[in-house]
């Protein structure tokens, strides 16, 4: 009875609450076209609130964290990283946060997998802010399994706990969610405010009780969320003061009239601030120094890769190789495309494998290699550079960084038959050198022989049909993407049992060509399937293999 008269008590007190009156200050401020600040108030009871309204759709603007390894004040951290304007960001003790941090490409800090309550260890799913490689935005519950982009998974929903459950609930499984593998920037926080335009505080199922935050008491605050028409709104509440600050149920029906369609808490109480560089927007309850914010900044802070106008891509089993000496394959999995990696033990030099270029211009380009890593790998596996003019040599230890592209080296080539890159076994450590695939690319535009201004990205995803098809032994796929994504291209048979992965990382925008090449005891021939999947976009078609 006396709970059902709080809330009862608590409805009437939101209803007979005055109207905040927003006026826009951006005027007091020095900002970029596209950044609006506004302060509300209210008399009855007593609030002072501030939000700032980033229109996204100007393409000179982005949204992301930062994570500092010292604490700071939000005004003296704002002007330190450069950012137009900022909110504090997420949970922490210390200087160590406990919501996640995400920079383009890289985990900085995860959300919190399990907290402790009634003695016990909770494992809990919460919420994410982020701001996805298209520009689009979206606020999810998450789990994550570790700290690599390829661990952040998100539900449909958080768990289902209620206010102070006696009963931790298993962790989630990675096959009850699903991989964001959109997301360039993002913020950790919890609980979600608004889902899909309506009030939905899951305080409960975030475990927020036991934390010290709140759900029904008026505290400062600190929200971020988004509308539809790509405005990204962050947002301030003053309390403990002359403010009375608002409940989670009360910010929630705050970012809903600002037009939000999904909105999340951040970390609120003394930790509550705005600012420009060196320069309060809000009035803090206290100046606490915090370990992360959420800022608003030029797009060209996230330094995001440039797209480069020139990639090829060279595996062991490609006609332009040669391999000289004992080499076999390797039986570890993380091998690029659908040939294996290729072994050889140390020697003098005796063994070695040639990837030849034919590159079509001279110009610089940077060479990357790919290989399947193990302890029992050189530490100084040889990569030689050949070109017209000189020979370079890079020593490269296989024992780690396996399964990705790692970059050997930036050399101008000539575009004439001299350019080759050799994997040799003249090394001195451990048993093997490995030889699986090479990535030439470049960003001079000497390369394609392209001007700039005719260097047009594709507008939209999509996936061709295979050429040839049918095919026998190998036949090229080619796929566009407009914008960096993470991008996967498998291949399945009949029964949908996947054969091959030939991609499974992130793509710059632009058009791409793979090879897919079947081998007589590995195939029969039949119909087979490629899936491309990159960002939101799935496509799937058919081709044929004929002996």
């Amino acid at each position: 009875m006396k709970k059902l008269l709080f809330i009862m008590i608590a409805f009437v007190s939101i209803i007979n609450a005055q109207t905040i009156s927003w006026q826009e200050i951006t005027s007091k401020y020095t900002l970029p076209a596209g950044i609006k600040v506004f302060e509300g108030t209210r008399t009855s009871p007593a609030l002072k609130v501030y939000y700032i309204d980033v229109d996204m759709n100007n393409s000179n603007l982005a949204v992301r964290p930062y994570l500092a390894t010292s604490s700071m004040i939000l005004p003296a951290f704002t002007a330190k990283v450069g950012a137009y304007i900022a909110i504090n960001g997420g949970f922490f003790g210390g200087s160590t946060s406990y919501s996640t941090v995400i920079y383009p490409n890289e985990i900085k800090a995860t959300n919190v997998q399990t907290v402790t309550r009634n003695s016990a260890a909770y494992p809990l799913i919460r919420s994410l802010f982020s701001m996805n490689k298209d520009r689009s935005f979206s606020v999810n519950w998450i789990y994550q399994f570790g700290n690599a982009m390829t661990d952040l998974y998100s539900y449909s929903q958080p768990l289902a706990y209620i206010n102070n459950d006696p009963t931790p609930k298993p962790a989630p499984d990675k096959s009850n969610g699903k991989l964001l593998e959109n997301v360039l920037t993002g913020i950790g926080g919890a609980p979600t405010l608004v889902k899909n335009g309506k009030a939905n505080v899951t305080y409960n199922e975030e475990i927020m009780w036991g934390s010290g935050v709140g759900l029904d008491n008026g505290d400062p605050r600190t929200a971020i969320g988004y509308t539809s028409n790509k405005h990204v709104i962050m947002l301030t509440a003053d309390g403990r003061g002359a403010s009375a600050g608002v409940s989670l149920t009360e910010l929630a029906s705050i970012m809903i009239s600002l037009g939000c369609v999904d909105a999340m808490n951040l970390d609120g109480g003394g930790s509550t601030q705005m600012a420009v560089p060196n320069l309060y927007v809000n009035t803090p309850s206290e100046q606490r120094v915090v370990p992360s914010i959420f800022a608003v900044v030029h797009v060209d802070s996230l330094k995001l890769p440039k797209t480069p106008t020139f990639e090829k891509i060279i595996d062991t089993g490609d006609t332009s190789t040669t391999a000289i000496g004992g080499w076999f394959e390797s039986a570890n999995p993380g091998y690029w495309g659908t040939t294996k990696a290729m072994l050889c033990a140390i020697g003098s030099g005796n063994g070695s494998y040639e990837f030849r270029l034919n590159l079509k211009k001279e110009a610089q380009y940077n060479v990357y290699g790919w290989w399947v890593s193990s302890s029992n790998r050189s530490t100084d596996v040889p990569f030689i550079i050949k070109r017209k003019g000189g020979t370079d040599t890079v020593r490269v230890d296989q024992t780690s960084n396996g399964s990705t592209w790692k970059f050997i080296g930036s050399f101008k080539f000539s575009g004439m038959s001299s350019d080759k890159v050799i994997i040799s076994n003249a090394a001195k450590t451990n048993n093997y050198v490995v030889a699986d695939a090479i990535k030439i690319d470049s960003y001079d535009q000497a390369a394609t022989g392209i001007e700039s201004k005719d260097f047009e990205l594709p507008k939209s995803f999509s996936l061709s049909q295979n050429f040839p098809n049918p095919f026998n032994p190998s036949t090229v796929i080619s796929y566009q993407i407009p914008a960096f994504s993470h991008v996967s291209l498998k291949v399945y048979d009949v029964l949908g049992r996947e054969v091959a992965t030939l991609i499974n990382e992130y793509k710059q925008p632009g058009s791409h060509n793979v090879e897919f090449r079947v081998k007589n005891e590995e195939y029969a021939s039949g119909v087979f399937f490629y899936r491309l999947k990159a960002g939101s976009y799935v496509e799937t078609k058919k081709m044929m293999v004929i002996k």
